[in-house]
């Protein structure tokens, strides 16, 4: 039967429930349709218990704070996106964030959201601070100073708040692992969406940073991403939607939301050739002493 638009833009169905319930390492509920009441009730109804909300800017994080001293279910992680540190300084003309388009604020901005962002990282409901890091993939040469200042001082916040530091690495590997190794990592340390090789995945278990797997992890041309997670230490294995984005296949394009967790962690099951319960086991268990909850 061919299948229409409508069906291309409609929710996917509840996955079977996991058995063992696991946390969703990385989530935007702000993003998403629905009331987060009911966001979190499907994603209960299938297992996942636990959802960690990430803010990308000052009025997301805030968002994220509120939420999480809300329901028991959230913890929040709040940053400046890496896209949006050069946002604050250069402006942003074409109006591509959620604020719409802002007139550059200079270094003095960025100062004041990260004294927000700092803040705000500080709250006991606030687990992470991030999502931060480098993207040189949105990000062009003129904004690469701004996003590494605010990437340095994201890692202090962290250090100093004891808190976990969620990083964001689009097609900035090196630079990322450079900033840490200089700044000193703090002691949790997560890569959300990771995109690294199994080279990378090597790396990063040295150094015992956690690598948080998302629905890109079942695509057909992420073969790398399999590599890299065949190779990853269990205990530094996490799994995450990164919803709306990212929907694990066969649902690809379609919304995204936490109660798609299961099919994304059966995937990753398959690879490492273990049962769903060991691997939800380790998730459960590895997502709470990243976030310290």
């Amino acid at each position: 039967m061919p299948s229409n638009d409508a069906d291309k833009n409609a929710a996917p169905p509840l996955p079977e429930p996991l058995r063992v319930a696991v946390a969703d390492s990385h989530t935007h509920l702000d993003m998403q349709a629905g009331t987060v009441a009911e966001g979190l009730a499907r994603a209960a109804a299938v297992g996942v218990t636990t959802v960690v909300q990430v803010g990308c800017d000052v009025r997301g994080s805030q968002w994220a704070a509120d939420t999480a001293a809300e329901h028991d279910s959230v913890h929040a992680a709040v940053a400046l996106h890496p896209n949006e540190a050069p946002r604050i300084v250069h402006g942003d003309p074409d109006g591509w964030s959620r604020q719409g388009a802002r007139a550059a604020g200079g270094d003095g901005a960025l100062d004041e959201a990260l004294t927000e962002i700092d803040r705000l990282a500080a709250l006991p409901h606030v687990r992470g601070v991030g999502e931060t890091g480098l993207d040189h993939f949105r990000t062009g040469p003129e904004g690469m100073a701004a996003q590494e200042r605010s990437f340095r001082a994201h890692i202090e916040i962290a250090k100093r708040h004891g808190k976990a530091l969620v990083i964001h690495d689009r097609e900035a590997h090196d630079d990322v692992l450079r900033v840490l190794k200089e700044e000193g990592a703090p002691e949790r340390t997560v890569f959300h969406c990771y995109s690294g090789d199994a080279a990378m995945a090597h790396i990063c278990a040295e150094h015992g940073y956690f690598m948080s797997f998302a629905g890109n992890v079942t695509f057909k041309n992420a073969q790398h991403l399999r590599d890299a997670l065949a190779v990853a230490p269990l205990e530094l294995v996490l799994v995450e939607t990164d919803a709306p984005f990212l929907t694990p296949a066969p649902y690809r394009g379609r919304p995204n939301a936490p109660y798609l967790i299961p099919v994304t962690l059966r995937a990753m099951a398959e690879v490492r050739g273990i049962d769903e319960d060991v691997m939800a086991t380790a998730i459960s268990s590895n997502t709470a002493r990243a976030f310290d909850y």
